[in-house]
């Protein structure tokens, strides 16, 4: 089955679940642009794999088609479409495998999938074939199911958490004790969002980094203005700045410019193209660590116009790396 038909067969199951009254086959292949026969040939495939698709008459002797009421489906009343669109995005919580997530998102699907005909779970398999998601640095919390299971009771519970926490920078892990406010999933990684005491500042804790978890009696009084995404609003990632947002300018070359008017980076993020090709792509960032990274991450083909503080900064890591390999040239001909 090819790509385009299963897009096309998906659309008439969310039309036909969406249109109680039903639809015809001609007004079908208007909409997906398409010809009478393709439809009628789709309809037998979608009535095959075991979707209770039924053609009835109406009024001036007109043929509709409908799609009944799912009555072997869970007691929450989901359509056919949103079971297809469940099982595709149980498929982006494989770095969770191992964890409770995990677990209620795959039990939740073996669920519903014992409702199911065989030949309905076959045809969610082929569409689920479809989608391949390619990581290359996806995190492994096949151990840390406790470890999270008892951070998401602090958060729900409001309850002072002591973990123990081995950051990047320390030899030994080190003993904190935090007010838990929620989580951040960012580049396959999940991150605790909580008030250090020690810090004395609301901080990110990586999850793969959070060797044991303490849950304590005293429960806390989280911030009524704390929100998880107004915090990261002027963020470029997990790393948080306090104080005001700067604006950020910076110039792509004409050879990257498809791509990066493809994507949002951030939602500050606004573009101008120019005569040349290139484009600039504007900022507004409390924080610019994790930006810096990704703008050395374009080579030549990105530069910083501003601030200008940035731009030193890259200048002065250009100029570093430019050293080591200079160095390692004068010692291959020595």
């Amino acid at each position: 089955m090819t790509t385009a038909k299963l897009k096309r067969q998906w659309l008439i199951l969310r039309t036909l679940a969406a249109r109680r009254f039903g639809v015809t086959v001609k007004e079908l292949a208007e909409e997906l642009e398409t010809g009478l026969k393709t439809i009628r040939r789709d309809l037998v495939d979608l009535r095959e794999a075991g979707f209770p698709l039924a053609e009835r008459d109406g009024p001036h002797g007109r043929k509709y088609w409908t799609c009944e009421k799912a009555k072997d489906v869970p007691e929450l009343g989901f359509d056919y479409t949103e079971i297809l669109s469940l099982y595709l995005a149980r498929q982006q919580l494989e770095p969770l495998v191992g964890t409770l997530i995990w677990a209620g998102a795959h039990s939740a699907m073996k669920k519903i999938k014992a409702t199911l005909k065989n030949s309905q779970c076959e045809y969610l398999d082929k569409i689920g074939g479809l989608v391949h998601s390619v990581r290359s640095r996806t995190s492994d919390y096949a151990e840390k199911e406790q470890i999270l299971d008892d951070l998401m009771v602090t958060c729900e519970d409001s309850t002072i958490a002591g973990i123990s926490y081995q950051s990047a920078r320390s030899t030994e892990p080190v003993s904190y004790f935090v007010h838990p406010y929620g989580f951040v999933y960012f580049r396959d990684s999940i991150y605790l969002v909580a008030f250090s005491q020690h810090h004395r500042e609301v901080r990110h804790f990586k999850l793969d980094r959070v060797l044991d978890v303490e849950r304590q009696s005293l429960r806390f009084e989280r911030p009524a203005d704390f929100d998880l995404d107004s915090f990261h609003a002027h963020t470029f990632g997990v790393f948080h700045e306090d104080g005001p947002s700067r604006r950020v300018v910076i110039r792509f070359d004409a050879s990257v410019r498809q791509y990066v008017q493809e994507h949002e980076f951030h939602r500050s993020q606004s573009v101008e193209t120019h005569r040349d090709g290139s484009l600039t792509a504007t900022f507004a960032l409390a924080s610019l660590q994790e930006l810096k990274s990704w703008v050395l991450s374009f080579g030549p083909k990105a530069e910083v116009l501003e601030p200008a503080e940035l731009r030193e900064e890259i200048t002065h890591d250009l100029k570093r790396c430019l050293a080591v390999y200079h160095e390692h040239e004068k010692q291959e001909h020595r």
